[in-house]
Formats: C-alpha cells, structure tokens, sequence
C-alpha cells in the first residue's frame, strides 16, 4: 500500500492521530484553541464546495428536508444532550452539549456516494441543515449548557465555522480538485483536529479511565445502538437502501470537527475530552457502516442484484 493511499484512508489517519495525540500529547494550550477554528473553516469551505446546489431546492422536496432536519437534529441529539443531564462537572457536561448541538458530518455526501445512498438527499439535507445550525447550535448551548458558555460567542464562532465556509464554498466550487486530492486533504485536517484536541486531554485519558469509558459508552449509544437500530427499522418498514444509507449517516455521524473547534475554542481543553473520547467509537463506526452495515455484498443480497455480489 503506498502513502497515498495510508493518506487517503480515514480510518487509518484517524487512528494515527489518535495514537500519536496518546503518545507525544499537545502541550501548547494558546495554540489549542485556536488551530481547531482555522483548521475547521478552511476545511468546511473546501468540503463544501464539492456539494452542489443544483436540484436542492427545499421547498420542492420538503418531506427530504424534513427528514434531515428531524435525523440530524432531533433524533441526533437526543442521546448526548440526555447524558449531559447526568454528568456534574459543568465543562465536561457542556462538552456533551456541544457534541448534541453540532450538525452530522459534511462527509455524510461522499459517503452516501461510496455506499450507493441517495446522494441529492444527503447534499440537500447538509445545506439546509448547515444554514439552520446557525440558529439552533446557539439555542441548544443556551437551554442547556448557558450557565457555562456566552450564547454570543456561540453565535460568533457559528458564523465563522459554519455560514462563512457555505458562502466561501460557491467560489471555490468552481477549482477543479480530484477525488483523491479532495479525500487527502480532508483526512490530513481531521488528522490536525483528533491529534490537538486528544493530545490537549493527553493526562486526562491517562488518569481519568472511569470517564472515559462513560464518555466512550456514551458514543457507543449515540453511533452504533442509533445507526444499527434506525437501519434495522426502516429496513423492515419497508425503506429502500438508497434512503436508508444517508438516514444511518445523519442520524449516527456527528461533525465532530464543529465540536472540537466550538469547545476548545470557547472553553478550557478538558471540555473537550467527552469529544475526544467519542472519537475512538467514531472510527470503529465508520469501518463498521463501510466494511459491513452497507456494503456491495448486502445490497447485491437485499436488490438480487448478482453483478454486485463480487463487488
């Protein structure tokens, strides 16, 4: 396998820079939080700009929109905001918060592509779902961790991550980038965003096992017991793969770069390690969705579609 290729594989990068955060760790906490918010935005307005805006008109395709919205919001953030209810410590209960309030991953539009999802739902689904996170990322923070973060500076640092990167992207959707540049630049930025916020936490993760496996049972709620049962539902109810595959995504797979930048740059490094814990199960989930949930060989199963079986 050659380094392009190690380059390529997100699961591979995201574990290297889970193992390197754990080993060398991240002492410099002025550059801590600030990295996340640069990394984050150039990195959103680079994804962003390979979903295109044609045929992703809401008002024509309202029960998609609606369908994105109460995935990837609602049944979303049920299961970390809930959690938070039971955490003491405010920092790491407004970490909780932070991972309920972000948006699902950008990367729910190639993935969808990848896993022969319906990939007009998955874009139209990002945008509008991005676009309202303006909105609702403050509204969540202040009902639920308001005591600890200013609203306002929520608000700010939405902009910036979020609606600044959507206008950004129109432009720089028109610089030819390939699939395999596009797919190497987004692992090496998440690469930065893991290795700083882990290795921020590196001592915590070292002194705090009991934490971190709650933190870690937490993520297995919201990734695995979510994804698998909303698939095994819509599966015997009758809904077809293509839709199947960007409902798992947006209801199980958190931007955990949002969280990241939003918690580091807000509040002190250890807000963050109920993030960075959750992204150890974050890995293990996407191999799982890639490697058995939706793959070629299921779908050849569930479609009679033999051509796929070899795939």
């Amino acid at each position: 396998m050659s380094a392009k290729d190690l380059f390529s594989n997100s699961s591979f990068m995201m574990l290297l820079a889970l193992i390197l955060a754990l080993l060398i760790g991240f002492p410099y906490r002025d550059l801590a939080s600030k990295i996340p918010l640069v990394v984050l935005a150039v990195m959103m307005t680079v994804s962003l700009s390979r979903i295109s805006f044609t045929n992703l008109n809401p008002l024509k395709h309202p029960k998609s929109v609606l369908r994105a919205l109460i995935l990837g919001t609602v049944v979303a953030s049920c299961i970390p905001i809930a959690a938070s209810f039971f955490i003491d410590d405010p920092l790491y209960k407004a970490g909780l918060v932070f991972i309920g309030a972000a948006p699902f991953a950008a990367s729910v539009v190639p993935l969808s592509f990848i896993m022969k999802g319906d990939v007009e739902h998955a874009a139209r689904g990002t945008i509008v779902v991005y676009l309202l996170s303006v909105i609702y990322i403050p509204v969540i923070v202040k009902i639920f961790a308001g005591e600890t973060v200013n609203v306002w500076d929520v608000f700010e640092y939405v902009v910036i991550l979020v609606l600044i990167p959507i206008i950004l992207s129109r432009p720089v959707a028109k610089v030819n980038i390939s699939t395999s540049t596009m797919q190497i630049f987004v692992n090496c930025c998440v690469f930065i965003l893991i290795f700083v916020s882990v290795g921020s936490n590196k001592n915590i993760f070292q002194n705090e096992t009991t934490l971190l496996l709650i933190f870690m049972g937490i993520a297995v709620l919201r990734t695995f017991v979510l994804g698998l049962g909303l698939e095994y539902l819509e599966k015997k109810g009758g809904i077809p793969w293509s839709q199947r595959v960007p409902d798992v995504l947006m209801a199980s797979y958190k931007n955990k770069g949002v969280a990241i930048a939003l918690t580091m740059g807000l509040l002190p490094p250890p807000a963050a390690f109920p993030i960075a814990a959750s992204i150890i199960i974050e890995v293990c989930w996407v191999i799982c969705m890639d490697r058995f949930l939706f793959t070629a060989k299921r779908r050849a199963k569930e479609t009679n579609d033999r051509s796929l079986a070899s795939v």
